[in-house]
């Protein structure tokens, strides 16, 4: 039903700095269909897909067309059973998700981002990108993520990795409010406030969780 009701809506005026981004058609990248939440996936074989299919479009007109997916890489910090969870800031140029607490750290991927061909490469950048951390990292494949009951899910279609970290020394830089490290109460009392993705990450986390 989801898939039969979207039409792309009239593009808006360019966002500043505009760039082109790595997108898939929907077709292509769901060939049976949407789903909703965290799908465990071969990411290899969806590397294949992206690989065979990639565009790199504008991303103002992007942002407004649910018949391509912006690959975005979505990364979940932990740390000692304690998770960062970040704030947006209310200028953040993705306007749909000011304001908004997440705990993926992610972003659009550039042509220049893809100087190699695995996801965790691309990943590994963008994390740089949004947050500061000292310390190693071990990363696990958690599985690709779609939402298409809202604007921003429709357009998107995120590979969540979990990254367990070694240390706590993480803060936030770029278009993001603030960041810290909290254990799942702290993120079920901010639960509201999370944006869709973060939700389901959350959900998935504590159903993994419970006997």
């Amino acid at each position: 039903m989801i898939q039969q009701s979207m039409k792309q809506q009239p593009t808006p005026a360019p966002i500043k700095q505009d760039e082109r981004i790595l997108v898939v058609k929907r077709s292509d990248i769901m060939p049976d269909g949407p789903w909703y939440g965290i799908k465990q996936v071969d990411f290899d074989h969806y590397l294949e897909i992206i690989h065979k299919n990639m565009r790199f479009l504008w991303r103002s007109e992007m942002e407004h067309n649910p018949f391509y997916k912006q690959i975005i890489p979505y990364m979940v910090f932990t740390h000692n059973n304690k998770y960062f969870l970040m704030q947006r800031k209310a200028t953040a140029s993705e306007t749909r998700l000011q304001n908004k607490f997440s705990l993926g750290i992610g972003g659009h991927i550039r042509m220049e981002d893809m100087t190699s061909p695995s996801i965790i490469d691309w990943a590994q950048r963008e994390f740089n990108e949004e947050v500061a951390y000292q310390g190693n990292l071990t990363i696990k494949p958690l599985g690709i993520i779609n939402d298409d009951t809202n604007p921003v899910g429709q357009v998107h279609i995120g590979f969540v990795l979990l990254l367990q970290g070694d240390t706590d020394n993480i803060k936030v830089r770029s278009e993001l409010k603030s960041g810290h490290l909290v254990d799942l109460m702290g993120c079920r009392e901010r639960y509201e406030g999370m944006e869709s993705w973060s939700q389901m990450v959350f959900e998935a986390i504590i159903k993994k969780l419970t006997p």
